[in-house]
C-alpha cells in the first residue's frame, strides 16, 4: 500500500471513520491510483494538489461520503443564540436580586398586638405597644423573594443544562 493511502488511512483513524468504512476507501483509493499509474498519469495529475496532503484529502473525502460531519468554518461557527444567552442574564439577575432582598430583610412590617386607642394617622408611624404587649416584625415580601430565589435556580439549572447540551459533540452519522 502506498504512503499516501497509509497516511489517508491514518487520517481517517483519527477522525473516527469506522474501521470497515477505512478499509473500503483506502481499498477504492489504492485501486484508483493504482489505474491512474497503469495509465501513466502521477498521483499529483490524479489527485492535483491534494496529492501533497493526504490529512486535507482523507478528511474532505470521508466528509463528502457523510462519514464524519462537516467541520464547521469560520462564518458557520458555533454561536450561542441570543435568546439562551439573555434567558441566562435574567435568571442570574433573578438570582442575585432575590439573594440580596432577602439578606438586608427589606421591607419591614411591624405588628403591634394589644395596641392603645389610638387615631392612626397617615402615612408611616411608630406606635409604642401597650403596656404589656409586643411588636413583631416580620418581612413582608419574603415569601415573594423566596419564591423568586427558587425560580431563578431552577432556571439557572435549566439555563446550564442547555448550555452543555448545545457543547457535547454528536455522533457522525453513518451514510455509505
Amino acid at each position: 500500500m502506498s504512503e499516501f493511502v497509509e497516511q489517508c488511512r491514518e487520517e481517517w483513524r483519527r477522525i473516527g471513520v469506522p474501521d470497515p468504512l477505512a478499509d473500503e476507501m483506502a481499498a477504492d483509493l489504492a485501486s484508483d491510483l493504482g489505474e491512474a499509474e497503469a495509465e501513466g498519469v502521477s498521483a499529483e495529475e490524479f489527485l492535483g494538489s491534494s496529492a501533497f496532503d493526504a490529512r486535507s484529502f482523507a478528511a474532505s473525502w470521508a466528509t463528502e461520503r457523510g462519514i464524519v460531519p462537516t467541520p464547521p468554518t469560520r462564518g458557520k461557527a458555533r454561536r450561542r443564540p441570543v435568546v439562551l444567552v439573555v434567558f441566562t442574564t435574567v435568571a442570574a439577575l433573578a438570582l442575585i436580586i432575590a439573594a440580596a432582598l432577602l439578606l438586608t430583610g427589606e421591607p419591614k412590617v411591624s405588628v403591634v398586638t394589644q395596641r392603645p386607642h389610638v387615631v392612626p394617622m397617615p402615612g408611616p408611624t411608630f406606635v409604642p405597644p401597650a403596656p404589656g404587649g409586643r411588636v413583631l416584625h416580620a418581612g413582608a415580601s419574603a415569601p415573594v423573594e423566596w419564591m423568586l430565589l427558587l425560580l431563578a435556580i431552577v432556571a439557572l439549572g435549566f439555563a446550564a443544562w442547555l448550555w452543555s447540551s448545545r457543547s457535547r459533540p454528536r455522533p457522525p452519522g453513518i451514510q455509505t
